[in-house]
């Protein structure tokens, strides 16, 4: 700092240490914040109120949300799952790059809350999902039923 009678000036050497550099982190973990594209009614509210859900939980090992993952969301105050069907971190070849963060609301058993999503999805959702719903027993299928356009 460089100090004259009666200011303060600052170097530039003192300023480039108060300025973040660094990129922002777009992996979807925990407290990430997320954009309900469904037409669910605790969905259109959170997001015309301003307050979008907060990822609590990624249901896989790594912890980091991959389209096709369910993660746990609070929202309005109450917990609900939900399928991501958008990342705006970077992804595996043929998988398109969104440029928000996009969930689907559903219910425990897999059926969506909503009965429209506004947003495209992409094309290789539907056989990650297909893979799941065999796996775990949970209907999946519905959520591409709902869906009126594909990437």
């Amino acid at each position: 700092m460089l100090r004259n009678s009666t200011t303060v000036l600052f170097a530039p050497t003192n300023l480039a240490r108060t300025i973040h550099t660094t990129a922002a982190c777009n992996e979807i973990r925990k407290l990430a914040r997320l954009r309900v594209v469904d037409n669910s009614e605790i969905g259109k509210r959170a997001m015309a109120e301003g307050k979008p859900p907060k990822c609590i939980h990624v249901y896989n090992k790594q912890s980091v949300g991959m389209i096709g993952d369910k993660v746990l969301v609070a929202i309005k105050g109450q917990k609900k799952k939900g399928i991501l069907v958008g990342c705006k971190q970077f992804q595996k070849p043929k998988i398109p790059k969104f440029d928000s963060n996009n969930l689907v609301l559903i219910d425990d058993n897999g059926t969506p809350l909503g009965t429209r999503i506004h947003v495209p999805i992409p094309t290789i959702l539907r056989t990650i999902l297909k893979e799941k719903t065999q796996a775990k027993g949970a209907d999946y299928t519905k959520l591409l039923g709902i869906a009126s356009r594909f990437v």
